[in-house]
């Protein structure tokens, strides 16, 4: 039966993570130190004045991690996934392991992107429990919350929104009296994967002209189409994804649709592994 490694994405990070692999790849280690300036392994272990949960320096510890575990899950298990999927920034480690690109080139994109996230300001996101994404939409619809957007369909359970800062603040409190079980305000100074993204996805669009990418050997679904990669369409998603909505809960059915059944999240925490539960 066909096997889904899951990357996880921000909000997995945790002080610690990846301490048993930086010395087993030092060679790896060395190189993500020369490109970002400063060493991943002090950030991932150590987190000087709480940079690991900033999001610029998140994304590339994250990458990094992820990356790592995956070779020495490989490595350990002798095991080579039919699929592989990433959340947000996780797609990258997925692509990574897909063969589209070099350790390298990958952390070099996730720098840029990280960069570009942190600074787009006065934004906001909220997670939505205990209601799905179309309930979600409704719901806003009815409160003329007109410029908020769904950011991430994670589960029937858990939809995020995502919007100006002003707007999340106002409706996320009242998506309660719309059914929602429980409302939590992100720590996130953007409205990631929403419309307000556009300038710094046509940003790192201009970015990505200065790369090219390899063919894949292990299909990749999209979290922007729920749709596998194409070898050309590799440029196109990564730039359509820092402003469109992560469809996780339509990745996770249509892997289960073509047989898959066993999903290993591949990198830090339990989050992915617990949304996959949730999804039938």
């Amino acid at each position: 039966m066909p096997t889904v490694f899951m990357f996880p994405g921000q909000g997995s990070q945790a002080l610690g993570m990846g301490a048993e692999l930086f010395e087993r790849y030092p060679g790896l280690v060395a190189e993500a130190d020369s490109i970002l300036g400063y060493s991943i392994k002090e950030l991932c272990l150590e987190n000087p004045d709480g940079k690991l949960h900033s999001t610029d320096y998140t994304q590339p510890a994250l990458y990094t991690v992820n990356a790592l575990t995956f070779l020495a899950t490989v490595e350990d298990e002798d095991i080579k996934p039919d699929f592989v999927i990433g959340h947000s920034l996780g797609e990258y480690d997925a692509l990574f392991a897909s063969g589209a690109f070099d350790f390298a080139t990958g952390l070099k994109l996730v720098q840029k992107r990280g960069a570009l996230m942190s600074a787009a300001k006065g934004g906001g996101m909220a997670a939505i429990l205990g209601m799905d994404g179309n309930a979600v939409i409704t719901a806003l619809a009815e409160l003329g919350a007109d410029g908020i957007d769904v950011a991430n369909f994670n589960s029937p359970n858990q939809t995020v929104i995502s919007g100006r800062k002003d707007d999340i603040e106002t409706f996320a409190p009242q998506m309660k009296e719309k059914g929602a079980r429980r409302v939590v305000i992100l720590r996130v100074s953007g409205a990631f994967h929403s419309r307000y993204m556009k300038p710094a996805a046509d940003e790192f669009e201009a970015f990505l002209d200065g790369f090219s990418f390899g063919r894949l050997e292990i299909p990749c679904i999209a979290n922007c189409s729920a749709e596998p990669y194409t070898d050309e369409s590799i440029a196109l998603n990564l730039v359509s994804q820092i402003y469109s909505s992560v469809r996780w809960i339509d990745t996770i059915k249509g892997l289960r649709a073509q047989g898959a059944d066993t999903f290993t999240e591949v990198g830090p925490g339990t989050v992915l592994s617990g949304l996959a539960r949730q999804i039938k």
